[in-house]
């Protein structure tokens, strides 16, 4: 593949990898905002109102801390890919199986088009963009200096 090719595509990977990590990133809103705070954000996405629970609270965080921490090995992966070119494709499947955890889920449920959708549709698109582009990463950057 020649050169200008291989880092056009080295940069859209580490710009998918970069968008999944703020996808999965933003959910530092769980848990930093309190539970009034975040249950209207989830009302906001859709969700109806819920009685307080310190159970919920807790769930709420732990979740919210693991799509956190997710958003943060996507950050890292997308700063240096051929660093960790061995773990992109295994973020490519966890995205394209979260993408059909959430199609399955949002069919079935019978939730409304947003925010289902948009969170199926990006988690399958990057998923597969992922693992089409994984092999960008294992090749010497072409900007980098020799």
């Amino acid at each position: 593949m020649n050169p200008i090719a291989q880092a056009t595509r080295l940069k859209l990977l580490r710009f998918v990898l970069f968008a999944s990590g703020i996808a999965w990133g933003a959910s530092i809103f769980g848990v930093i905002l309190p539970w009034d705070n975040a249950e209207t954000l989830l009302q906001g996405l859709g969700a109806h109102p819920v009685e307080y629970d310190p159970m919920l609270n807790y769930w709420l965080r732990m979740a919210a801390g693991a799509f956190t921490l997710v958003g943060c090995v996507f950050f890292v992966m997308a700063w240096k890919p051929q660093r960790y070119a061995a773990m992109i494709p295994l973020f490519g499947w966890l995205m394209l199986l979260e993408g059909v955890i959430l199609l399955i889920s949002g069919l079935s449920l019978k939730l409304q088009p947003f925010p289902f959708t948009a969170d199926t549709t990006f988690c399958l698109l990057a998923g597969a963009a992922i693992l089409w582009l994984k092999d960008a990463a294992k090749q010497k950057d072409p900007s980098s200096n020799p």
